[in-house]
């Protein structure tokens, strides 16, 4: 392995403490990890390593009462350790320790699937609130807020199903809005999995909630039509078929008034709910690299 990776900040005595060390990164490196996140994660699981030491336990001993010690290891404006980088940083800021908590929930994951003796689970190390670093950031309740705004505030029945549909999927799968609005009824399996393509037209796979196949259903049974387009706007139905679906900019019209009329302050357009979703996977401990797959980015 890169000796740059397994050297830069963990002594041979914080390694100890951390079993299958050298696996966990070989897995990252072979699963097309980016050498910036490897590196962060090295870093990271440094600090997770030297916290070990401070307690005079390994791994395999951790449970949910050193879980919150760890956190609050994290937080503290006093916290020491033996990485020069964070000596330099007395107080982490959220996302630096929902980073470092990340890392870790990846390594105590990679133990359990290679049957190491683990007494926690990755989920039980939650991430911490966010401080807000820019007002223009919506937050999670605001955009539910809009996404279930159409079943009220559209006056049309059928205009109020398609456009709560709409914004469900978005939010649900993370796609773009062009891959949304160019979907076809018979991309829908049994299963809520849906097979389209994106940039370059790599295909991929997105997975719809139950929430959204259910909305989904709903609006195409007030349809009750044989256009092929999942979404189709409800004038010119004598337009040809091909033509009849709803254009990009519509919907981020019909977002900018449930937003307006909502009175939310912040911007948010079709890809913010491409970017909450994102960010929802994270917060939940999603793998970086499952991620990347689910938006059809090229790389982490």
């Amino acid at each position: 392995m890169d000796q740059k990776i397994t050297n830069h900040s963990l002594s041979f005595e914080h390694q100890k403490k951390l079993v299958a060390f050298d696996d966990f990164f070989i897995f990252l490196q072979t699963n097309n990890y980016s050498k910036k996140t490897i590196y962060n994660y090295e870093k990271d699981l440094g600090l997770f390593a030297y916290f070990l030491d401070l307690k005079k336990i390994t791994v395999d001993r951790l449970d949910k009462r050193f879980i919150n010690e760890f956190k609050a290891y994290l937080a503290s404006d006093d916290r020491k350790t033996s990485t020069m980088e964070y000596n330099a940083v007395k107080t982490l800021g959220s996302a630096s320790i929902n980073r470092c908590l990340s890392a870790v929930r990846a390594y105590i994951r990679f133990l359990i699937d290679n049957d190491y003796k683990v007494l926690v689970m990755p989920d039980q190390f939650k991430m911490v609130k966010r401080e807000r670093p820019h007002p223009n950031i919506a937050e999670m309740d605001e955009l539910v807020r809009l996404i279930e705004s159409p079943s009220t505030l559209e006056q049309n029945v059928e205009i109020s199903s398609r456009n709560r549909a709409m914004l469900e999927v978005l939010f649900s799968t993370g796609m773009r809005i062009s891959e949304l609005l160019s979907l076809n009824k018979r991309d829908l399996s049994d299963t809520g999995r849906i097979l389209i393509s994106g940039k370059g037209r790599k295909q991929r796979f997105v997975y719809l909630t139950e929430r959204a196949v259910a909305y989904i259903e709903q609006y195409l049974k007030l349809r009750n039509d044989t256009q092929e387009a999942m979404f189709t706007p409800t004038k010119g139905k004598n337009i040809n078929e091909k033509q009849r679906r709803i254009s990009p900019n519509y919907l981020q019209e019909r977002i900018k008034f449930y937003r307006e009329t909502l009175r939310i302050n912040v911007p948010i357009s079709a890809h913010t709910l491409r970017h909450g979703f994102a960010t929802y996977l994270v917060e939940e401990g999603a793998s970086p690299a499952a991620i990347q797959i689910l938006l059809g980015h090229e790389s982490l």
